[in-house]
């Protein structure tokens, strides 16, 4: 007889996917719920895919990642921060979920408090619980989704371990100015608050979108090329950060992942010489379609970064009532409180065809003009 631990119940389904199964019974719905880009992994990105299969390069690789693909992305991340990462100072990791696992399973002990800004990714509270850790909410909705300083130093405690942030955010696209990083790191270096800075959306700005770590050097940064590049199921992320937390994750690495995919780190060597100004010209053009079709029936601010939109429907509906009721009428989106603890909101993610996202816009138009049934 299997008896689960009970970590088991510190955590819930997701519920992005209960909208997909909420959906299983529907004929060709329009589908503003999955968060990835809607285009392929770039050609040259898959013909060094197929030359590290032919040429053998199958088999495990060093736990922090090949010395090529580290030594690179130390390269860019310095270019894009002005920070000198050093050789140990970098580990390849299975995706940014998997960086998330390693640093918030190397950080964070029972009864320790992790800060999370509300609106948040799904992810953070659930891992944060599962480590035996407390999501400690930081309310964002009065600050246009930024963060209020004073906000955040009263948010803070003696069991304060860590502060989670995410720019460009999902689910709101927020981007956080060098002005907002800058003041959250007086308050973090005040309070001797280490900070674990998510930027997996950092090539999808539409606006300059800083590196927390350029302002305060006690941050992990994360990111990956599987948003910006089309690889989300190829899993290829990386964690740049101090040393003894590196090779912490480095260890914990070892015993779990073991490596990142070895064909898809190799693959990896490619993408900087693919040229993204196309998708991230062809995703502003979207969301500004999205923004001129809803902006008059829904409140929400134009995202700055990223590639969803966060609205909150015209009472008297809730942004959980309102996306349920669109999921009926064929068109998915994500109710509010998978990403928050309000559900006054509800997520749409724009990476599908212009003709489809209209359409899909007016859909949920007509339906938060008819009012709940």
């Amino acid at each position: 007889m299997f008896h689960l631990a009970k970590r088991c119940e510190r955590i819930d389904a997701s519920g992005i996917r209960r909208v997909f199964d909420l959906a299983k019974a529907l004929k060709n719905p329009i589908n503003l719920s999955i968060g990835q880009p809607d285009f392929d992994v770039p050609a040259p990105v898959k013909a060094a895919a197929i030359a590290a299969i032919e040429s053998g390069q199958n088999t495990y690789t060093p736990t922090q990642g090949i010395a090529e693909l580290r030594a690179q992305l130390r390269h860019s991340e310095q270019q894009r921060s002005g920070r000198n990462w050093a050789e140990d100072e970098l580990i390849i990791t299975s995706g940014v979920s998997g960086g998330l696992f390693l640093a918030l399973l190397a950080l964070v002990e029972e009864g320790d408090e992790v800060i999370i800004p509300d609106p948040y990714f799904v992810m953070y509270k659930h891992l944060v619980r599962l480590f035996g850790g407390t999501p400690v909410y930081l309310d964002t909705y009065n600050a246009d989704f930024g963060i209020d300083p004073q906000a955040l130093e009263q948010a803070i405690s003696p069991r304060s371990k860590l502060l989670l942030l995410n720019s460009p955010a999902n689910p709101t696209g927020r981007v956080l100015s060098a002005e907002e990083l800058q003041a959250v790191a007086a308050v973090c270096k005040r309070h001797h608050l280490a900070v674990l800075s998510d930027e997996i959306y950092s090539a999808f700005a539409y606006e300059p979108a800083p590196s927390m770590s350029a302002f305060y050097e006690q941050t992990l940064v994360l990111g990956g090329y599987s948003k910006s590049h089309g690889m989300t199921g190829w899993r290829l992320g990386w964690a740049a950060g101090p040393a003894k937390l590196i090779q912490a994750m480095a260890k914990i690495q070892q015993y779990s992942f073991v490596c990142a995919p070895s064909v898809t780190q190799f693959a990896s060597l490619a993408c900087p010489e693919i040229d993204l100004r196309q998708p991230i010209a062809a995703y502003r053009e979207k969301r500004d379609l999205m923004v001129r079709l809803l902006s008059d029936t829904f409140a929400l601010a134009p995202p700055q970064g990223a590639f969803y939109l966060w609205a909150k429907p015209p009472s008297p509906w809730t942004g959980d009532a309102f996306a349920e009721a669109a999921i009926k009428a064929g068109v998915l989106i994500i109710p509010g409180s998978v990403f928050s603890e309000r559900g006054s909101h509800f997520r749409m993610c724009y990476t599908v065809p212009n003709e489809i996202l209209e359409a899909g816009c007016r859909k949920l138009v007509e339906l938060a003009k008819a009012g709940p049934s």
